[in-house]
């Protein structure tokens, strides 16, 4: 029996900041096992610039492989079409029911817990999963138009005031933070600029083989 967590999102591409957050959340709350649950198609979120479904995977089975505590579930990639935390969750609880030990734990980052009751069976989701609030680096969201700052975009200040007035019961992690973002790591391949300490040294030699992103 084990303690089961959940983090959800593009990895375009996977990076030390997920990794790291990852171990905050299984050194500090105890979770046994850390599932990457890699997005086929966000249901609030516009992709750009992204690397095939294959090769996000691999990019994240790649950077698991020296931790026996990550692992990669690749359900919403096999599922297609847009992605929904509650059918995941919902999965999960099936697939993995023999060996769970308490709920699920849900990973919510800062820079999405302000959208949270939007979501899917928000409350019922939160009553499902123990939900873990976890620092993330802010990004700003790009326009629907292409890869420009969305002028909308509130800031940090707004965003960590909603983060306080969350609802819903929920763990707050106290986890430290790389300040590096997909965004900016797509950004500094198509420039040809140094990626050290900002990806595994696995990710970054998958990214030059494949010549993702531009890579030059």
């Amino acid at each position: 029996m084990m303690k089961i967590a959940v983090l959800g999102g593009s990895f375009n591409p996977v990076h030390k900041g997920h990794l790291l957050l990852a171990d905050s959340v299984c050194t500090q709350l105890g979770y046994d096992k850390l599932l990457f649950i890699p997005v086929s198609a966000p249901p609030h979120k516009i992709i750009k610039n992204a690397a095939s479904s294959f090769d996000r995977l691999k990019m994240l089975q790649l950077a698991c492989e020296d931790d026996f505590r990550f692992a990669v579930d690749s359900c919403e990639i096999d599922r297609g079409g847009i992605s929904y935390t509650w059918d995941t969750v919902c999965f999960l609880e099936h697939k993995y029911a023999e060996q769970l030990s308490a709920k699920i734990g849900l990973i919510v980052g800062q820079d999405l817990a302000a959208e949270f009751s939007k979501w899917k069976n928000a409350a019922l989701l939160a009553e499902k999963t123990d939900l873990i609030l976890a620092h993330r680096p802010f990004e700003k969201p790009c326009s629907p138009e292409g890869n420009k700052p969305d002028s909308n975009f509130k800031g940090l200040f707004a965003t960590e005031k909603m983060l306080s007035e969350f609802p819903y019961p929920h763990l707050a992690l106290n986890n430290a933070m790389i300040a590096v973002s997909s965004t900016e790591i797509r950004e500094k391949i198509r420039n040809g600029e140094d990626l050290t300490g900002l990806v595994p040294e696995k990710v970054y030699c998958y990214i030059r083989e494949r010549k993702l992103y531009g890579y030059k």
